[in-house]
């Protein structure tokens, strides 16, 4: 069977972008659904489910993990839209991980350290992506997605700890030669990007004072993904760390 262009695109480069990926229809009752979820259910989460940029200021409100608080969410990993294009890119049958949710918020200094997902996922073989929906239009000003194309090609890069919440492993020695292959990518509303997991990416700091860079996402891993324990429990041990360096509490 001939692969699709959006499957060519993915195995050479390790991200693809759909671009008005739902009917009109659903991306706007995703939206009213997220601002349901973060007007009422955000305030009654545990540290471990929402992260703040500043945890005194609620507009500062920069990622959601393990959104399955709410019916809507918990059963969005279900969506045919999603689950289709993720088996095609991935090429066998996967499942999803609850949805999550990211924030550059509007005058906050947050760059996302260079990483790749799989670090922290340990899954073998690494048939697993994320996808992620612009929920703002997002460039370079407010923090856009930056790939190193071919990048998940060429295996898992060293990590060590970093300061920056949600994303407590960086790649230590990514440099110019990592800068020169980068790609940004310039989305709107509604458009959808997908990475390999093993792609590296980062973004910088939201640098606008006026708009936020909000994203919904999912990850999708192949039937064939096995974790590898110890590896997984070592990443554990160094976020849950870092967590109480910044005072949050544990799981």
């Amino acid at each position: 069977m001939t692969a699709s262009p959006l499957k060519e695109q993915y195995d050479r480069d390790g991200f693809v972008v759909v671009r008005d990926f739902l009917p009109v229809e659903e991306f706007n009752e995703l939206q009213n659904q997220l601002d349901f979820y973060i007007r009422e259910i955000v305030p009654t989460l545990p540290d471990s489910d929402a992260f703040y940029h500043d945890k005194s200021r609620t507009e500062t409100l920069k990622q959601l993990q393990h959104m399955k608080h709410h019916p809507f969410f918990a059963n969005y990993h279900e969506h045919p839209r999603w689950r289709e294009l993720a088996t095609e890119l991935i090429g066998e049958p996967c499942d999803a991980k609850d949805p999550e949710w990211f924030n550059k918020p509007r005058g906050t200094d947050h760059p996302t350290p260079p990483h790749q997902d799989n670090f922290y996922f340990c899954l073998r073989p690494a048939n697993v992506l994320t996808m992620w929906l612009a929920l703002d239009h997002v460039d370079a000003e407010n923090g856009c997605l930056r790939y190193v194309r071919g990048s998940h090609l060429e295996g898992i890069r060293p990590h060590l700890k970093t300061r920056v919440l949600g994303f407590s492993q960086g790649i230590f020695d990514y440099g110019p030669d990592d800068e020169a292959r980068e790609v940004e990518m310039h989305l709107a509303p509604n458009d959808l990007i997908v990475h390999h997991g093993e792609t590296i990416h980062r973004a910088e700091a939201n640098r606008s004072s006026a708009r936020d860079r909000r994203a919904f996402a999912m990850v999708f891993r192949g039937e064939s993904c096995v974790r590898d324990e110890e590896a997984f429990s070592r990443y554990e041990a160094s976020m849950n760390s870092q967590h109480c360096e910044m005072g949050l509490a544990t799981t």
